[in-house]
C-alpha cells in the first residue's frame, strides 16, 4: 500500500458501526449473485455498497480494465466519473497506479500530491481531496479497480484502508460473476438469434426446391447468391422470401 500526507486527525468513527455497515455491504455483495439484473445495475450497487462500508466516502466508481486499457463502467456519483475520466486522459492518478501495482494506493491531499503533480492539482480544483483506490484482484489478475473519493482532506486513516481492502475481494468475486453472468445471457441471446435465423433459412431453402426441384445443396447456394446479388444478409434475404411465400398462399386462399 501507497500513501502520503498527514494521519487522519478526525474523531475515530466508533468500531462497532463501522463493521456493521462493512458486514451490510458484504451481504449486500451476497446477495447480487442471486438477482436478474442487467450487469450495469449490478456493478452500480457494489459502487454503492462500497460508499457504505468505507467511512468517509462521497462517491465511488469501479474502473475495469478493457485491452490493457482502464474504463470506468459505474459510478455512485457523477463527479466520480469526472475525476476518473481526467486520470484517464492524463494517464496518471491512483486508479492509474492501483491496477498498474496491483497495490492499495491511498492520498489525503491530492492537490498536493506529488504522485499525481498533473492530475491531483486538477481534481482539486473539483473540490476532491481524498483518494482510495484498491485493486480488483482474482486469480492473481487484475480485472479493474474499486476508486472511492472524499471531498475532505485525509480522509481516509488505517481503519478505512483496512475496511476497503476487506470489501476490495468480495467486490472483485461479484465484479467476476456479474461479467460471467452477462456474458452467459448475450451468448445465449446470440443462439437463440443464430437458431432463428437457422429456421428462417430452412424455411427458404425449401421453398426453392418446391419451386425449382432443386438439391438442398443447389438451393442453398441460390440463396446465398441472391444474398450478394441484393448486398443484404442471408437470413434477411430468407425471411424476405419466406413472407412472400406466405404472402402468395393467403392471396390463393383468398381467391378460391
Amino acid at each position: 500500500m501507497t500513501e502520503d500526507g498527514p494521519k487522519d486527525h478526525r474523531p475515530e468513527v466508533d468500531d462497532v458501526a463501522r463493521d456493521d455497515d462493512l458486514q451490510t455491504a458484504l451481504a449486500g455483495l451476497a446477495q447480487l449473485s442471486m438477482g436478474s439484473q442487467a450487469l450495469p445495475d449490478m456493478l452500480t450497487h457494489v459502487a454503492d455498497f462500497a460508499v457504505k462500508a468505507i467511512p468517509h466516502a462521497d462517491g465511488a466508481g469501479l474502473t475495469l480494465m478493457h485491452d490493457a486499457r482502464p474504463d470506468t463502467v459505474v459510478s455512485s456519483a457523477s463527479f466520480v466519473r469526472e475525476v476518473d475520466e481526467i486520470q484517464y486522459r492524463i494517464e496518471e492518478g491512483p486508479c492509474i497506479s492501483a491496477a498498474a501495482t496491483a497495490e492499495t494506493v491511498r492520498s489525503g491531499s491530492l492537490g498536493g500530491d506529488k504522485r499525481f503533480p498533473h492530475f491531483g492539482p486538477r481534481v482539486g480544483r473539483l473540490g476532491v481531496h481524498s483518494a482510495l483506490s484498491l485493486p480488483l484482484i482474482t486469480r492473481d489478475t487484475v480485472i479493474g479497480a474499486l476508486n472511492v473519493y472524499s471531498k475532505s482532506k485525509d480522509a481516509f486513516d488505517d481503519g478505512a484502508v483496512t475496511l476497503g481492502e476487506m470489501f476490495a475481494f468480495p467486490a472483485a468475486v461479484s465484479v467476476m460473476n456479474a461479467q460471467a453472468l452477462a456474458d452467459a445471457v448475450h451468448l445465449a441471446q446470440q443462439l437463440e438469434k443464430a437458431l432463428h435465423s437457422r429456421s428462417d433459412i430452412d424455411q427458404a431453402i425449401g421453398i426453392l426446391i418446391g419451386r425449382t426441384g432443386c438439391s438442398q445443396t443447389e438451393a442453398f447456394d441460390k440463396l446465398r447468391a441472391m444474398s450478394q446479388r441484393e448486398n443484404r444478409k442471408l437470413k434477411d434475404v430468407a425471411i424476405g422470401l419466406v413472407e412472400e411465400a406466405a404472402r402468395r398462399a393467403r392471396a390463393r386462399s383468398t381467391d378460391s
